[in-house]
């Protein structure tokens, strides 16, 4: 019987496909799921983490299939704090973002995949399963999203701001490896703020009406009832709320991108007097009740800097007196670390993440990080292309996987074979 290889050793150029084969690169999240080719500078897919299912079973994944109104359909994640909870539903959405857009010869490819820093062990050893046994793959490899951010701006140490959907998180990397000590995460990420507006809203009495209902509508003065024809349902075919709540969020997105805004420091803490001198923005509601927006669009994102900000949300079961916003979050990623490493994090700082692209938001950071820490040199790297900025840890990822040293990093099959799941442990630190 021949020895087994040892985990250390790197598989060869036959076992991970070659430079010629391009890898697959993954990157789940829990707002969107992004797969592309490694070595490309945007991913070929990109699709809802959020899914339908239907009274028969049957799966709905992708935008099209998740955004029509079908009976009984309910709109579910498989996701739970940036991490995967239902290992049920995952995998298939993992392989129709890989096969619907790019090959479904998986055996082909190599695959590599993000994590969050966060990533319990059972679930990453759960993964490398998935990818071996279920989608067949000949190599593979678990990033972690905060290395693959910094590696996307061409920096080795830096200290990753990521602001997803779910949670924002401080995550500190020196030479390519994450300082664990150092990561830090809250909740007051998109979805507390999509909460937020949902709130002011609800206050504000203005109801949501999602794009499905309306069918036609004319024309109205700010603040007049909207004048609109609605899609009416017979009772056995009415959506189900968790697909009406979902349709919501996505007018709360258009608000977000086009009204929400965070207040600028430079005029010292958040002033409702002060913000109500600023020019208004309008905002039309798919039903055609528009008004002009004032302080609301400041108020709503404020809670991630000041938590006595925050407004009361039912949906979210947050306690604002120990909830971390975002300056604390850096204080206690910044605290954790070696003292002569704060001056080189400090000065290479990441921002990343959708919801980093609130407008405001990289100059409110800085004000913040310069106050927090006036000695030291602060300099904030955050991508002004859009697409960078959502797709970093995508990026990172299809950088490094194009990279002709990282062969020596794959798991190759036989590896998993002989050693079993617990090799992702030793060799994706």
């Amino acid at each position: 019987m021949a020895a087994l290889q040892p985990s250390h050793v790197p598989p060869s150029t036959f076992e991970y496909g070659g430079d010629e084969i391009s890898a697959l690169v993954l990157d789940p999240g829990t707002s969107w799921t992004r797969a592309g080719f490694a070595g490309e500078d945007t991913p070929k897919a990109v699709i809802p983490t959020d899914y339908g299912v239907t009274p028969d079973g049957k799966l709905h994944f992708g935008d099209n299939d998740v955004h029509t109104v079908r009976p009984g359909m309910e709109i579910r994640n498989p996701m739970k704090d940036g991490v995967v909870e239902d290992w049920d539903v995952a995998p298939h959405i993992w392989k129709y973002a890989i096969t619907n857009r790019l090959t479904s010869a998986l055996n082909e490819h190599p695959l590599i995949m993000t994590e969050p820093a966060w990533n319990p062990p059972k679930n990453r050893e759960k993964t490398l399963e998935i990818a071996f046994e279920d989608f067949d793959v000949p190599a593979f490899y678990l990033a972690k999203s905060g290395v693959c951010a910094s590696f996307g701006l061409g920096k080795a140490t830096a200290l990753v701001i990521d602001v997803g959907a779910s949670n924002i998180s401080i995550t500190p990397v020196h030479d390519g490896l994450i300082l664990r000590k150092g990561v830090t995460r809250s909740p007051l990420a998109g979805d507390f703020i999509s909460g937020q507006i949902r709130a002011q809203f609800a206050t504000a009495n203005i109801p949501i009406t999602p794009h499905y209902q309306v069918i036609s509508k004319t024309p109205v003065e700010a603040n007049t009832p909207a004048k609109a024809n609605l899609r009416t349902f017979p009772e056995s075919q009415e959506p189900t709320e968790s697909f009406r709540r979902f349709e919501q969020d996505r007018v709360i997105l258009e608000f977000k991108e086009c009204v929400a805004q965070v207040w600028s420091s430079h005029a010292g803490p958040y002033n409702e007097h002060l913000a109500a001198q600023q020019p208004g923005r309008p905002f039309e509601l798919p039903d055609g009740y528009n008004t002009m927006f004032g302080p609301d669009r400041f108020r709503v994102v404020e809670g991630m800097w000041q938590s006595n900000m925050i407004l009361p949300d039912p949906s979210m079961q947050l306690d604002p007196a120990t909830v971390l916003t975002i300056p604390q979050l850096i204080q206690q990623s910044i605290n954790a670390v070696d003292v002569e490493l704060r001056p080189l994090l400090l000065s290479n700082v990441v921002v990343t993440g959708g919801s980093s692209l609130l407008f405001g938001f990289t100059d409110r950071i800085n004000n913040e990080l310069s106050a927090l820490y006036p000695g030291p040199r602060v300099r904030l790297n955050a991508p002004g292309i859009t697409v960078e900025r959502k797709f970093a840890g995508w990026l990172g990822a299809s950088i490094l996987a194009s990279l002709g040293t990282f062969h020596q990093l794959w798991i190759s099959k036989r590896e998993y074979e002989e050693h079993g799941a617990g090799i992702v442990e030793k060799r994706c630190k």
